[in-house]
């Protein structure tokens, strides 16, 4: 049997400094491996537990990193385990192959895009012309597909993000708020669709995800089975759908016992397939 494994990134699986949410005692704290380096600084871990079940999960099943990273953020880690043949980029605007973004999956976005939402100047110009440089730090495009800011949440108005996400709606564009990061995405963006095609080319017959923010949700709901971590936009949501399980676990344990559950479910799909072909072979 077949399982594909499409899971988010940040704050699912790898963890920042200040997102790792370790509040036991430092001599039980877990050891931790860095799975990514920026600027010459170490920027994202995992635990040694997790590491170890990411290789294993990379071998027993289809593994798909899928983020809304650039496909430049996403090369920056290194992930345990075996090279993924397949990643997914930009919310879903890049699909790629063995490292490389697949043409026809690129052109089939940018044909959504162009007849189903406003354009990204548009919204661009919207964001920038109502936020305040007294909380505004940066403003960023990622790959001509969507935008972000980057703001000091302590001094952002309350409001001001539903007001842009209302604004948004109507143009056929999602605002979501991580961090410190205010995203607007086109709603034809989306990992689930990516995740689907990549379920069709490899005709698995399982599909499982997790993810934290808003986000992932069409990606969760998406698959036959998900999870998603006691933190992040979902979970301040209290979000919930049928098939989907809400951890309890925080931080930098959310990713370990996200892994669990995946190698626990690939494990049961690949025995009751085992078992099932030895039923037909009697």
């Amino acid at each position: 049997m077949t399982v594909l494994v499409a899971s988010d990134l940040d704050r699912t699986l790898i963890y920042s400094t200040a997102a790792l949410a370790l509040g036991m005692p430092d001599a039980e704290a877990p050891r931790l491996l860095c799975v990514e380096v920026h600027e010459s600084k170490p920027l994202s871990y995992m635990t040694e537990t997790a590491a170890g079940l990411l290789a294993e999960l990379g071998r027993t099943a289809v593994f798909v990193p899928t983020t809304t990273r650039t496909r430049k953020q996403y090369h920056r880690i290194s992930l345990p385990g075996p090279q993924p043949k397949f990643a997914i980029c930009a919310n879903g605007g890049h699909l790629l192959v063995d490292g490389d973004s697949d043409r026809d999956w690129r052109r089939q976005v940018a044909a959504r895009l162009d007849h189903e939402c406003a354009s990204l100047d548009e919204v661009r110009g919207h964001m920038l012309a109502t936020a305040d440089p007294s909380w505004l730090r940066k403003e960023r495009v990622a790959e001509d597909l969507f935008a972000y800011l980057v703001v000091e949440r302590d001094l952002l108005p309350e409001g001001w993000v539903k007001e842009l996400a209302d604004w948004a709606e109507g143009k056929g564009w999602t605002v979501s708020l991580q961090g410190r990061k205010i995203y607007a995405v086109p709603k034809p963006l989306t990992k689930s669709a990516a995740v689907r095609e990549i379920a069709r080319r490899t005709d698995a017959e399982l599909t499982l995800a997790a993810g934290d923010s808003l986000l992932d949700a069409d990606l969760l709901l998406a698959v036959d089975r998900a999870w998603r971590p006691g933190h992040g936009e979902l979970a301040d949501a209290g979000w919930t759908a049928p098939g989907i399980t809400a951890l309890a676990e925080r931080g930098v344990a959310a990713g370990e016992e996200i892994l669990r559950r995946f190698a626990a479910a690939a494990g049961a799909a690949g025995a009751a397939g085992a078992a099932g072909g030895a039923g037909a072979e009697v």
